[in-house]
């Protein structure tokens, strides 16, 4: 076999062998139970920070509405990532998806997008870390640490829990999730029962000309609003990058996502409706840290709301452990199958993508002190607002294009095995698909971040130029690429291993590419 094959769209695949796959291996650990853990891990700080930044744009009222919309559109798109995940049972995720649907040029789109999103919503999600720990330390002790060294401890502390091994990393995840969900239900027990609540405060918000108490910011602050709402789910589409590391991921894929989809839609109306409710809307559109601003209400004048919040810290430490695993998965895969430089895939004795998990920590690192520090004067609660939105506009990208990857694949496999289907269909993803670009093409108009995304979709661009310029030259048939090259006949690293479509090209058995020199 030539050291490289031809494929469709000017790319080049460059023989691996199975040398290659061994120093990128992992290991499978976890059933559904661990999934539904991992995935209500990597959500739960949306509950505890962040999503209140959307009441300042729409009140609560629009802020309920974007809240609907957004629920409804993940639900529709779980379904559908579900199918899709369990007839591709491999790392790659969402760029697996596109890459089988539209080539390797769809699949670096869309791989690229997530890798946007998950990098970046571990910032968020660090500096928010860092937000809740400062102030619980500062109300028990009276003393105050610098973001930056926070941030460090955070990330020092996860990658190595990451790289110390997948089992520790699905363990770590249900039971900090469990703890997690333990404190919003002691918010809401609280929250009834302490008489601080009134339906009056979450329409404390004076409406602007032309609004009105439901809707201050009138109908235009719903639309603004989406993004925030987002931040409610957004990572519970990560659990097909654990497919590798899942013992029958045809099944367990889409058992853990539906349960943790259901888990976040509960726990996202309960924490909507309580916390505006005990603090007011108005107060908690600024806020920091809601559900600890919450316990301080609760408890005045107590370290009693100080050490209920160092609880409520497990609900970041939730997400900042889980969209890591995330981070380093997504970059892993799209490193071994060559789009992105291949060092980047190795795992090391524990089988795990240290590498790659801590190159997302140092890229995470740069930007939460060059937005908090430069961009935005030290403030981190605004820098936190933008990564955000910038999360969200990877995030929303990717949404679209697996949507669409969706009705591709209904058409372009359909002889495939599909352990599940989706009960929504074509239908579901569709509408999914479009909630997704509308909040895409939304996201420009809010004036205060407009920079910050025009910036991001810079860095998009030079992504693709890099890309035309070397990665595409430099593909290996991993299991994704084997799966779309194949038709969906080989790539099922489960029951077959590695490197079979290159053997099968190797010894003349089968033929799926033009041999170039």
């Amino acid at each position: 076999m030539s050291d490289k094959m031809q494929a469709g769209g000017g790319v080049e695949y460059t023989h691996a062998g199975k040398e290659y796959f061994e120093k990128r291996g992992l290991t499978r650990h976890a059933g559904a139970a661990s999934l539904w853990g991992l995935g209500v891990a990597a959500v739960i700080s949306g509950d505890f920070s962040g999503w209140n930044l959307g009441i300042g744009q729409a009140g609560w009222g629009g802020m309920l509405i974007a809240t609907i919309v957004i629920g409804g559109m993940y639900l529709l798109m779980i379904y559908s990532i579900a199918e899709m995940s369990a007839a591709m049972p491999h790392t790659g995720g969402a760029y697996s998806f596109a890459r089988s649907a539209f080539g390797p040029w769809g699949g670096f789109f869309t791989g690229f997008a997530e890798t946007i999103e998950y990098v970046i919503t571990t910032a968020v999600v660090g500096t928010f870390c860092g937000l809740y720990a400062d102030a619980i330390l500062a109300d028990l002790f009276g003393v105050s640490w610098p973001l930056w060294l926070w941030v460090l401890i955070f990330y020092g502390i996860f990658v190595a829990l990451n790289a110390a091994g997948a089992a520790a990393s699905f363990k770590f995840a249900f039971v900090i999730a469990i703890i997690s969900l333990a404190v919003l239900a002691i918010f809401a027990i609280a929250a009834i029962f302490s008489g601080q609540f009134s339906t009056d405060k979450l329409m404390d918000i004076v409406p602007q000309e032309g609004g009105s108490t439901f809707l201050p910011f009138g109908i235009l602050g719903v639309f603004l609003a989406l993004p925030f709402a987002i931040w409610f789910f957004l990572g519970i589409e990560e659990l097909p990058l654990a497919a590798e590391e899942t013992h029958t991921p045809a099944r367990d894929i889409p058992k853990g996502s539906i349960a943790g989809m259901f888990t976040l839609l509960a726990t996202a109306f309960v924490v909507l409706v309580l916390n505006p409710g005990v603090l007011g809307s108005a107060a908690i559109s600024e806020s920091g840290e809601p559900i600890l601003d919450g316990f301080r209400a609760f408890f005045p004048d107590s370290n009693i709301a100080a050490l209920l919040s160092l609880m409520a810290l497990a609900g970041l430490v939730a997400s900042f452990q889980g969209i890591m695993f995330a981070a380093g998965r997504n970059v892993y895969s799209l490193s071994r199958a060559g789009y992105y430089p291949k060092f980047l895939s190795l795992t090391g004795q524990r089988k795990t993508p240290w590498v790659a998990l801590v190159a997302t920590a140092i890229v995470g690192i740069l930007l939460i002190f060059g937005l908090g520090e430069w961009v935005y004067a030290g403030d981190p609660v605004a820098a936190a607002g933008a990564l955000l939105l910038i999360a969200v506009f990877g995030a929303v990208i990717a949404y679209v294009l697996q949507m669409l990857a969706f009705l591709v694949l209904r058409q372009k496999f359909p002889s495939v095995s599909r352990p599940y289907r989706s009960p929504v269909g074509i239908i579901g993803a569709l509408v999914a698909g479009v909630i997704a670009l509308v909040t895409l093409i939304l996201m420009p108009f809010n004036s205060d971040y407009r920079g910050v995304i025009l910036w991001v979709a810079i860095v998009y661009v030079v992504g693709l130029l890099l890309f035309a310029l070397f990665g595409r030259k430099r593909l290996v048939l991993s299991p994704e690429e084997e799966y779309a090259v194949t038709g969906g006949v080989h790539g099922h690293p489960e029951t077959e291993g590695y490197d079979v479509t290159e053997q099968l090209e190797e010894s003349g058995t089968e033929e799926f590419f033009d041999k170039g020199q």
